[in-house]
């Protein structure tokens, strides 16, 4: 069995929400014994990246901003260097990352962790509209079945292509974006990706099987 810690919620992001679409995305996984899910607060991310025991987590998943009170006069980060270097330490020695949504935003770009994932968050536009995120043939996760859309906060991303695996790309009437790519980090693996905002994307099953897919090639498991 595979051990798996997701932090998710922030300011802007609700995190009930965020765990029902995940608890969605590894139902599968965790019904037959291969997947045994925790969740934690960034707080408690450096403490839980390895066991007691010394074995590593086999993947963490994020889906929290670094900003803590992004409207605060003086903004709070939590993801200071030493954490960045700790977490991509743990990644390049056999662990696996997946950066969701608001786990690219916000983050120091000549950062340690931020190399690691090789792309982070530029912008978003500050209406949502509907937004169509399409899976590349070709690529590893690509065929993961027909485009799908929906009302979205729609990332603006960068994202160095030439380093990592684009396997789904974003359009809407603000422009297109790369929306998911994967890549080895050392012995390990990291996975992006931009949606969703909304519950109406976070529990479409469409966005489903693709997160699925993305968290099966982190983990190495079967779909």
């Amino acid at each position: 069995m595979k051990r798996v810690l997701a932090i998710v919620g922030d300011f802007y992001h609700d995190a009930e929400l965020a765990k029902k679409s995940f608890d969605r995305v590894v139902e599968p996984f965790v019904k037959d014994g291969r997947l045994q899910v925790a969740y934690a607060g960034v707080e408690q991310l450096e403490q839980e990246l390895v066991r007691p025991s010394g074995v590593l987590l086999d993947l963490v998943v994020l889906f929290a901003e670094d900003r803590i009170d992004p409207q605060s006069e003086q903004v709070k980060q939590w993801m200071t260097p030493p954490v960045a270097e700790n977490i991509a330490d743990y990644v390049a020695g056999g662990g696996a990352w997946l950066a969701w949504h608001s786990g690219l935003a916000s983050y120091p770009v000549g950062g340690a962790y931020v190399r690691m994932l090789q792309g982070h968050f530029l912008s978003h536009p500050s209406e949502h509209s509907k937004v169509t995120y399409t899976p590349l043939p070709g690529t590893e996760l690509g065929e993961l079945g027909a485009s799908f859309a929906f009302m979205d906060e729609h990332y603006f991303v960068a994202c160095d292509e030439s380093k990592t695996t684009v396997f789904l790309r974003s359009s809407s009437i603000d422009g297109e974006s790369k929306a998911g790519w994967y890549h080895a980090y050392g012995s390990g693996r990291v996975g992006c990706l931009t949606p969703a905002h909304l519950s109406e994307g976070l529990l479409m099953p469409q966005f489903i099987e693709v997160m699925r897919g993305l968290v099966a090639w982190c983990t190495e498991l079967e779909p």
